[in-house]
């Protein structure tokens, strides 16, 4: 009987005691602006490097100790970082229940050989051994190189083969490899993210952009899915292409290696909650900040964990983008509302040069009422139908219009249609949901005169150039649709004709007011 008691307590025991295994991490985070000589000076390598390691030591459980972060640093620094580190991990893996994790990250310039570093390089083969004959448990080498160029930098045109990262798995239980590009890629950054696309990814989803199972723990395979999603879509409009992150899993008999935990620092952080739908980008502190995260409309999680202090957000929905702000403390958490937020339409988007397109297009139509020239008497009344493309740093379209005015005196009546086609280029300012525009109109009109008396008089068609400066006030109305009030100065020169006298082609001024409503496309 006692035999048997101590066989259930032993059988209920023994998880008991593998759970409480202690885990230790240890993290080596590499950045590098600067690489061969030949190679242009990078911007976000050490930025990117710097954003790992405040994401690994906020939420992953790493202590400071156990961290370096090594920027700007050459090959010697870096190897000699790695083997003290391997001498650590070896003291602590022997210690009774102590799970070692070991995280390797490096940014920069790189070939399929070896990695560039400030004129210095360090051979690939040599990091893996280095990462290889590691005592811990398990070893994660995540690897985002290299990147030149300008506002999306690539690291080369030319096809490379893969990174010599092969080999057997070594002395610990497994050993993982995340790169940012497949083999035949290049890596990409943007000056919109102040950094590269997949480094950008893979801290949002560490952040917990990525937990898509809802348990507060982003896992390797989760980051892994969601950086690969996320820089698959931003990359896509880029010109260099899309770029596909690549993995390499070495291990078994573990369970999900647990990258950050969110929730479990709440105490120290805040947690931001975000509507099911939209695109949000989190800059800190204000819209010149650095990025922080991003929030992608397929992301499986909602909820972001942030340090304490000011963000500024930028949201992208189907038919406009909204900015806004928002102040959050230490172990608080807020339900993001963009009600209250400031709308942006579409063609505001292209000229704050922050759309995906680089121009929006749409239709208008309206009404117009212009002032008599000579050959009418009253008011020409009738409507027009109009296109225009919203560029960056202006606009162009064209316009069909047509009225109508009538005249008489005595006996005399005649009706007057007027045709104009001008196409017009334009300057635009933005203010909340008014914006104002100022621009120029050049086209012709032609004239179609009728009469009607007890005589005969025939039917007249006068051709007239037109020149039209023009001032409108618009109001977004939401969902692509827009109001505006414009005024017009148009100058035609006609030709008219006295009594006895030579035919003359003289400048006549009218006044044109027009109310519109359009649709962005």
């Amino acid at each position: 009987m006692r035999l048997a008691l101590l066989c259930v307590w032993l059988w209920m025991a023994l998880p008991l005691a593998a759970a409480s295994a202690r885990s230790e991490r240890f993290a080596v985070i590499i950045g590098n602006n600067i690489g061969a000589e030949d190679e242009p000076a990078l911007r976000y390598a050490e930025t990117d490097a710097l954003r790992v390691y405040d994401v690994l030591r906020g939420l992953g459980g790493y202590e400071p100790t156990n961290m370096a972060l090594l920027r700007g640093e050459d090959a010697d620094t870096v190897r000699s970082s790695l083997i003290a580190f391997n001498e650590r991990i070896r003291e602590r893996s022997s210690a009774p229940n102590t799970d070692v994790i070991l995280f390797v990250y490096y940014s920069g310039h790189a070939d399929p050989e070896r990695l560039h570093l400030r004129g210095s390089a360090l051979r690939m083969i040599e990091l893996a051994q280095l990462v290889r004959g590691s005592a811990a448990q398990f070893r994660l080498v995540v690897l985002d190189a290299c990147h030149s160029g300008s506002v999306t930098r690539t690291k080369g045109a030319s096809v490379r083969p893969p990174f010599a990262l092969s080999g057997e798995a070594g002395a610990g239980e497994g050993v993982a490899f995340l790169t940012a590009t497949a083999a035949d890629e290049d890596a990409q950054e943007s000056d919109a993210l102040g950094g590269s696309f997949f480094t950008h990814a893979f801290v949002s989803g560490l952040l917990g952009a990525a937990d898509r199972n809802h348990d507060a723990r982003v896992v390797l395979d989760e980051a892994y899915q969601y950086a690969y999603e996320a820089t698959l879509r931003a990359t896509s409009r880029t010109l260099a292409g899309t770029q596909h992150a690549s993995f390499r899993y070495e291990y078994s008999g573990r369970g999900d290696i647990v990258l950050t935990e969110p929730r479990a620092y709440g105490a120290q952080r805040a947690m931001l909650r975000f509507p099911a739908s939209g695109e949000f980008l989190l800059l800190r502190d204000s819209e010149n900040g650095a990025v922080v995260a991003d929030l992608g409309s397929h992301a499986g999680n909602r909820s972001l964990s942030v340090p304490p202090g000011r963000y500024f957000m930028r949201v992208r929905e189907p038919d406009a983008m909204y900015e806004g702000t928002l102040d959050v403390a230490a172990g608080s958490a807020h339900t993001v509302d963009i009600s209250g937020f400031t709308r942006i339409g579409y063609a505001r988007l292209v000229r704050k040069g922050l759309a995906h397109e680089s121009a929006v297009h749409g239709l208008e139509t309206g009404v117009l009422l212009r002032t008599p020239l000579p050959n009418e008497r009253d008011a020409c009344i009738g409507g027009f139908l109009g296109y225009a493309v919203d560029l960056e740093h202006f606009g162009v379209g064209g316009r069909f219009g047509a009225c109508t005015s009538d005249w008489r005196r005595g006996n005399l009546s005649a009706t007057t249609d007027s045709y104009d086609f001008a196409g017009r280029i334009y300057r635009t300012w933005d203010w909340s949901r008014l914006s104002l525009e100022i621009g120029v109109e050049l086209g012709a009109a032609v004239f179609s005169q009728r009469f009607d008396t007890v005589g005969r008089a025939a039917n007249r068609l006068t051709f007239a150039p037109l020149i039209a400066p023009r001032f409108s006030v618009g109001f977004d109305l939401g969902a692509g649709f827009f109001g505006a009030l414009e005024v017009g100065g148009e100058t035609y020169l006609l030709k008219t004709q006295a009594p006895r006298e030579e035919p003359t082609t003289t400048p006549h001024f009218a006044l044109r007011t027009s109310l519109a409503v359009g649709k962005r496309l």
